[in-house]
């Protein structure tokens, strides 16, 4: 992992990450200040809406205020990008300037769209370099050069992920983090808030088209441990395949509707109930999509039976990569994010429970409200730390 260095040239620790985020003397990035995240399948922004006055204010350029207005003062952006105003954070402070968090997500095959939108804003006549993080940072280079000539400003994408999870949850902390309790038992399961403060060592699971898997000892100690091709964009793909969808919140009501049992073949329909020896109850899945091998099964199993049974598929494969992970780092925090768990408490709630049932209660599911932005957050926070320590005089 690399490391941010501080001006005595030592590695930067928590708190000091945020302290180099005041100002200190060095100049400021050009507004726009957001961060980037281009992933597989959705890219999602997070932009810093300053709230404050300053002197030079009423010098603003015409092409910020346009900009400004357009990303504020709409939750919705074409056909396809969202803001999601539930999320916003304000009275935050970066540099010396107060304003809002807003947090905004498209699908990333609409990117031109978007280069499009930064072309008709004149967004180059503010700056010459945006900053990104995720594998479009480098798809889509060459066309926001050639288009909107903007260079991008490529930052890691699980150093942004781990900056901006620390972040977030450091000025959202009363209401970021919770868990599922009770999900074994449907009427009396309840999303409860957990205090997450002190968070060293926990296990992070992001679960976006892929899955990546961190162990996270400290601020600047985390490393990835494992991951999975099989993740949100598995999911998703197979649906459109299997049902016809063409969306993930279509995917997701489907899924909602179903009964996976009828895709899914049990361990009671190969014992006729438990399988004590190695506690496993009689409706675990022993194999996904055992009962599709049957021409009656497969003309009785709805849409909505194929997507909840995906998604249970797709869901249980994460959390037994994940729970392996634990064991074998020696962690009892486990938290998931990524945009795969948007409107999708199906997957939060069969996450909790594996965890908690299959290590005796030593396992805890965590999950954070901020979902799939934190590598945006973190790609902000990077770019801002890093001009900062670069301006510092020799």
């Amino acid at each position: 992992m690399a490391s941010l260095l501080n001006g005595d040239g030592g590695v930067i620790g928590d708190d000091e990450f945020y302290d180099h985020l005041s100002p200190r003397g060095s100049p400021k990035p050009p507004m726009p200040w957001f961060g980037m995240d281009i992933g597989g399948t959705l890219t999602k922004l997070v932009y810093f809406e300053p709230r404050d006055n300053v002197k030079d204010e009423a010098e603003e350029a015409e092409s910020l205020k346009i900009i400004r207005k357009y990303l504020t003062g709409n939750t919705a952006y074409g056909k396809t990008g969202i803001r999601d105003v539930h999320l916003e954070i304000s009275n935050q402070q970066i540099r010396d300037r107060t304003g809002s968090l807003h947090f905004i997500r498209f699908p990333t095959c609409s990117m031109m769209g978007f280069i499009d939108m930064a072309k008709s804003k004149n967004f180059s006549s503010l700056a010459k370099a945006i900053c990104a993080t995720g594998g479009g940072a480098f798809k889509f280079e060459q066309d926001f050069r050639e288009h909107v000539d903007l260079i991008l400003h490529k930052y890691d994408e699980l150093d942004c992920l781990i900056k901006g999870i620390h972040y977030i949850y450091r000025n959202n902390h009363a209401s970021e983090c919770y868990y599922w309790k009770n999900c074994a038992s449907p009427e009396r399961c309840e999303k409860v808030p957990y205090d997450f403060r002190d968070p060293y060592p926990y296990l992070v699971v992001n679960i976006g088209s892929g899955v990546s898997i961190l162990s996270v000892r400290g601020p600047n100690d985390y490393k990835r441990v494992s991951g999975t091709s099989l993740g949100g964009g598995t999911f998703l793909g197979l649906c459109c395949l299997l049902t016809g969808c063409e969306t993930f919140e279509e995917a997701i009501e489907l899924a909602a509707d179903g009964d996976s049992t009828k895709v899914d073949k049990l361990v009671k329909d190969i014992y006729g109930g438990d399988y004590g020896k190695f506690r496993l109850r009689g409706d675990t899945v022993a194999s996904s999509f055992g009962h599709m091998n049957n021409d009656e099964r497969r003309k009785s199993a709805s849409k909505h039976d194929l997507a909840r049974a995906t998604l249970v598929t797709i869901t249980n494969n994460i959390g037994s990569i994940a729970r392996m992970c634990a064991v074998t780092e020696k962690i009892e925090r486990v938290v998931f994010v990524g945009n795969f768990l948007r409107v999708n408490t199906i997957s939060m709630k069969l996450l909790s429970n594996a965890m908690e049932y299959w290590s005796n209660g030593t396992m805890k599911a965590l999950f954070l409200e901020h979902e799939g932005y934190f590598g945006a957050m973190g790609c902000l926070m990077e770019y801002m730390t890093t001009r900062f320590i670069h301006d510092i005089p020799a």
